[in-house]
């Protein structure tokens, strides 16, 4: 189902700058004249806006139900937005996917990384993105980013956030082929750049 269609994420640690260069990747497929589906996880479907409330905003909830409600949004994300996409040959791009949670969840509250990428696995049934765009900053640069709003996520401590930034950083270097990895602190049009030509190189634009 996947084979005419192309699948992009953008991963990183909170306040890196995902949002933008989503963006500027979006502009740049629509002016090559192909059809790009933007969303994001969680969030990107009416029962994922349920369960990101939930996580992110409800009350504390332990660190493995925190795993399960993000698998549960992968799950009908998948199903609801990106399988129907790709099968039509459309480009999806979706700020965050099961990287994230196997570096907050398994990484960052220690549930295990190969568990909860299995969960995840599971969830989205072995769909893997062609590209993962990794927006690598250092989260005190993340934190000043996001100012005085933080939800309970990015409220979490400066190990935690470094955990996560760890683990990011060695899922891309376990598969170079599938990540392109840039400094989030480079002037955003400039890694703009840098994801364009990773895509003219794949024959995407």
């Amino acid at each position: 189902m996947t084979d005419s269609g192309y699948f992009i994420a953008f991963e990183g640690g909170d306040g890196a700058g995902k949002s933008t260069q989503v963006r500027h990747l979006v502009a740049a497929l629509e002016e090559a004249g192909r059809e790009a589906v933007v969303t994001r996880q969680p969030g990107g479907t009416t029962l994922g806006l349920a369960l990101r409330d939930l996580v992110l905003h409800g009350q504390a909830v332990s660190p493995r139900a925190e795993a399960l409600i993000f698998a549960a949004d992968k799950a009908q994300h998948v199903q609801e937005v990106v399988l129907p996409a790709l099968a039509r040959g459309a480009v999806v791009v979706t700020d965050r996917y099961t990287d994230s949670s196997v570096a907050y969840q398994g990484a960052g509250r220690s549930l295990g990384a190969q568990e909860v990428a299995d969960l995840q696995g599971w969830a989205v049934g072995g769909l893997t993105p062609h590209l993962t765009v990794l927006v690598d900053v250092d989260p005190a640069e993340g934190r000043r980013r996001r100012g005085g709003t933080h939800d309970r996520m990015e409220s979490e401590a400066d190990a935690f956030h470094t955990a996560v930034r760890e683990h990011f950083l060695a899922m891309a270097k376990g598969d170079p082929a599938r990540y392109l990895v840039v400094d989030g602190t480079t002037p955003p049009q400039e890694i703009a750049e840098q994801v364009r030509q990773r895509l003219v190189h794949e024959g995407l634009l």
